[in-house]
């Protein structure tokens, strides 16, 4: 179900199957937190930029669970434990600083696998590019107006109440996919690119988070995941990327927040990001926060809402 978690679940733990992931060199990933931290305080130097005015603080969203979602049809499990999952795609460079709290101690949550995946800036996903619905070439005149022609298709990937069924990977490719731990005050950081939109859904990234389970030389392994989301991204800012290259070559219609069939419409609680930017030049740079509230002991897939 979307919206708000009010009746759990029944609580038990579904063992994942043996999760392996591919992991970075050490060099690399020392590289891309220093970058991170550079990216952050370039960002930190430009204007104030917009905030989503439905965020709330962390001691008010400690209290109430993240909405629980989908995972969508193009889910592939912790393929690559890495912080910058940008690879070579291009696009508005976003730093996705994260935190995951248990909802009812408000404590931190550390060593959590947090999962991030999302479309490229042209709608397309890695592992599946021969079934994402995104496209770009010469736009019309008029596009993109930030609203859609029409009702968003039903069939649409990733669309409607039950977000499609898992399908196969068609591809070997993973940009803009990846797996990182959380630290002892449940922080985590990812670098990537401001997603792009594609038929029937709003902009968005998907996420899970996975507890109980054990990390090794290999990766993470076992466990359960207690949180399947997304984050959102407020009108304002999406408007924004889509005169930027190579946002503006899409002549995908595009979904608007308010008639996302996936979004609760519940601000910070529904997964909308905090957002920081220069309103002046987003192509510089967003930053995107949010604090996750999750039930470290119920299961939350993503498969059966």
């Amino acid at each position: 179900m979307t919206g708000n978690q009010t009746a759990q679940a029944p609580q038990h733990k579904r063992d994942l199957t043996r999760r392996k992931v591919v992991v970075a060199g050490a060099g690399a990933a020392v590289a891309v937190g220093a970058g991170a931290a550079l990216a952050t305080g370039a960002f930190a130097d430009e204007g104030t930029g917009t905030a989503s005015a439905s965020a709330s603080s962390t001691a008010e969203v400690c209290y109430r669970l993240t909405s629980e979602t989908t995972e969508g049809p193009y889910y592939i499990d912790a393929d690559k434990l890495r912080q910058d999952i940008t690879e070579d795609k291009e696009g508005i460079p976003l730093v996705l600083n994260l935190r995951v709290i248990d909802s009812e101690t408000c404590k931190p949550i550390r060593n959590a696998a947090v999962d991030v995946w999302h479309c490229d800036a042209l709608g397309i996903y890695s592992g599946y590019e021969s079934l994402s619905t995104g496209g770009g070439g010469t736009p019309p005149t008029d596009a993109p107006s930030g609203t859609p022609t029409g009702e968003p298709p039903s069939g649409a990937p990733s669309g409607g109440t039950g977000g499609g069924v898992h399908e196969e990977p068609t591809d070997e490719e993973r940009y803009l996919r990846g797996t990182w731990r959380t630290d002892k005050q449940g922080r985590v950081t990812f670098k990537t690119i401001f997603p792009g939109w594609y038929r029937g859904r709003t902009v968005h990234i998907h996420t899970k988070v996975h507890v109980g389970g054990e990390w090794t030389d290999a990766g993470y392994e076992g466990g359960h995941t207690c949180h399947t989301g997304q984050f959102f991204f407020d009108e304002e800012s999406v408007l924004a990327s889509a005169e930027v290259e190579p946002y503006s070559t899409s002549t995908t219609e595009r979904t608007t927040l308010t008639e996302d069939t996936i979004y609760d419409q519940s601000g910070t609680t529904g997964g909308l990001l905090r957002l920081k930017y220069n309103r002046k030049n987003i192509a510089k740079g967003v930053i995107g926060s949010l604090t996750m509230g999750v039930d470290p002991d119920t299961t939350n897939d993503g498969t059966s809402i």
